[in-house]
């Protein structure tokens, strides 16, 4: 049906946008006007397809490393580190910047200059260590018994903490209008709730070929209810969202994930 074609199509592009924004793939590689490629106000609703795409890529290295012989620590590092490049550590550097804003700044002024600013602080570099080390030790976790469901739990994690993005995004107001995630604007209700229903349907599917069923809804509910905490403490520190804790939300959902589905497997 051509209505049906042409969805699918939109949905396709926007998958596409997904991925220029939030990894290192250049606009013209995927068929897209860089000018194009930045109107995100639509495309965040596939942003856990998105998430999945990436997360299949780590899931391959991660694959690759263990057929390899690789420790299993290891091969999760290297699973880790391909979707750091991948993103260009774009997720990673919003958690530093958040880390080292909410840890270091006394007001809220002081909290929003520390986030811009590029340089890295104690805050910053010791989150980046613990959230590398933990992720990396709980995908490790999983190789000794099935190295698929390692693969899996990866895409799941990836997946949900996409979601979280915009579950952030859709309810903590700007607290820099003048910001990238404030430029954009917020999320709509049912960009907000097409979001949801991806990450649920592949979280669920993925999460529970990685650790179970009941693994994969405590997963799915443990991601929620540290994005709502999440989202709790940048209203008190910050007054809202900024670009910056949009990829902390995406970081801790993904440990969330990952500890709930080696906790529960």
């Amino acid at each position: 049906m051509p209505g049906s074609d042409r969805g699918l199509e939109d949905i396709g592009r926007d998958i596409a946008v997904s991925l220029v924004f939030m990894t290192r793939i250049p606009a013209s590689r995927l068929g897209l006007d860089p000018a194009a490629a930045t109107n995100l106000q639509r495309a965040v609703r596939v942003f856990p397809l998105a998430g999945a795409l990436i997360g299949a890529i780590g899931a391959l290295v991660l694959l690759l490393g263990n057929a390899l012989g690789l420790p299993p620590l290891a091969a999760a590092l290297l699973a880790i580190s391909s979707l750091v490049i991948g993103t260009g550590a774009l997720h990673e550097d919003g958690l530093a910047d958040t880390a080292d804003g909410f840890g270091g700044g006394r007001t809220l002024p002081a909290r929003l200059a520390i986030m811009r600013d590029s340089r890295i602080g104690s805050y910053g570099a010791l989150a980046l260590i613990l959230s590398i080390l933990l992720k990396a030790s709980l995908l490790a976790a999983f190789l000794p018994l099935t190295p698929l469901s390692g693969a899996f739990a990866l895409i799941a994690a990836e997946t949900i903490g996409r979601a979280a993005i915009v579950y952030h995004w859709a309810k903590q107001p700007a607290a820099r209008p003048d910001g990238l995630a404030g430029s954009i604007g917020q999320p709509a209700d049912d960009t907000l709730w097409m979001a949801l229903v991806f990450a649920l349907a592949i979280g669920l599917v993925a999460g529970t070929a990685a650790a179970g069923p009941i693994a994969a809804l405590v997963a799915l509910a443990l991601a929620a209810l540290v994005t709502l905490g999440f989202g709790q403490v940048a209203s008190r520190m910050i007054g809202g969202h900024t670009g910056d804790t949009l990829g902390a939300v995406e970081q801790l959902a993904v440990l969330g994930t990952l500890l709930a589905l080696v906790a529960f497997a």
